[in-house]
């Protein structure tokens, strides 16, 4: 039989299938999808990168021009710090409306959340509102030297929730602002001058009053001691080796190490040039009779 003669009898129909329409419907719809979310992908990242750039640039604008007029770096750093996480959240809603979430249900979500967070993070927005109070309140400011919860150092920065602060031993302590605020502070930069406490213990045989005169003449010498009010020396107690003396000179917060260590060289070399005997500890021993 002739090949062309079977193939022509052979029924051709061109009618495409039902379900091949459909599959091509649904492709032809998720490659419309993914090119929408693409631009709108696009679009976001780009949003973002500007609106970062825009909040960055504006902060900086802020605080040139505030630093102009000699704002308190207290509570510069606090407001800045509170626009900035405001303009950040603006920011992030806008980039959600690209994707065409309604932002008036996210803001009835965002409440909701709120609520829900403050709830479980209770401690954090209780440093929240301490940061607040302590920028209020002034307490302390940014650079007095502290000592607070149980760090003493200088400040760094008051922060929205933690405030910053250097110890004596140079490491960064950062502490929650309610712990702060529920606790004693004691700032020692607010007065003009702060005591240094030391003894000086004297042997029996030394003369107390010889000391005392000593001791003043010489720690009106050292430098950064205040002379209003004097340094003040005189007996604190007795004991077993002899007098003990409390030297108390003053000086400003900024030089008290320096004061406190060359005072302790000053009772040293003051005593030692005067050839006083280095105290001992005298005890009675006495038998009794059988």
């Amino acid at each position: 039989m002739n090949l062309k003669a079977v193939i022509a009898q052979v029924p051709i129909t061109t009618e495409i299938p039902q379900n091949v329409d459909q599959l091509q419907i649904f492709i032809t719809n998720i490659l419309g999808y993914l090119a929408n979310f693409a631009i709108q992908l696009v679009g976001a990242i780009a949003l973002w990168l500007i609106g970062r750039w825009v909040i960055n640039f504006l902060m900086g604008v802020v605080k040139k021009a505030v630093k102009r007029q000699n704002f308190d770096p207290t509570l510069l750093s606090y407001l800045t710090n509170s626009l900035s996480v405001l303009l950040q959240i603006i920011l992030i809603i806008a980039i959600l409306s690209i994707f065409g979430i309604e932002t008036t249900s996210f803001a009835a979500l965002l409440a909701a959340a709120g609520i829900a967070i403050g709830a479980a993070w209770s401690g954090l927005l209780a440093n929240f509102a301490a940061g607040a109070f302590l920028v209020i309140f002034r307490p302390f400011h940014q650079g007095d030297f502290i000592s607070a919860a149980g760090v003493t150092g200088t400040v760094q920065e008051i922060g929205l929730f933690v405030t910053s602060i250097d110890s004596l031993d140079n490491v960064r302590q950062i502490v929650g602002n309610n712990a702060i605020l529920s606790g004693t502070i004691q700032n020692y930069t607010t007065n003009p001058y702060r005591r240094v406490d030391l003894f000086a213990q004297l042997n029996h045989g030394v003369d107390p009053h010889e000391a005392i005169a000593k001791l003043k003449e010489a720690l009106a010498k050292i430098a950064n001691v205040e002379t209003n009010p004097a340094p003040e020396v005189d007996i604190l107690e007795f004991n077993l080796a002899g007098p003990v003396l409390a030297v108390r000179p003053y000086c400003n917060n900024e030089y008290y190490w320096q004061v406190y260590f060359d005072t302790n060289k000053t009772i040293q070399e003051t005593f030692g040039n005067a050839g006083y005997p280095v105290p001992e500890q005298h005890l009675n021993i006495r038998q009794i009779a059988a």
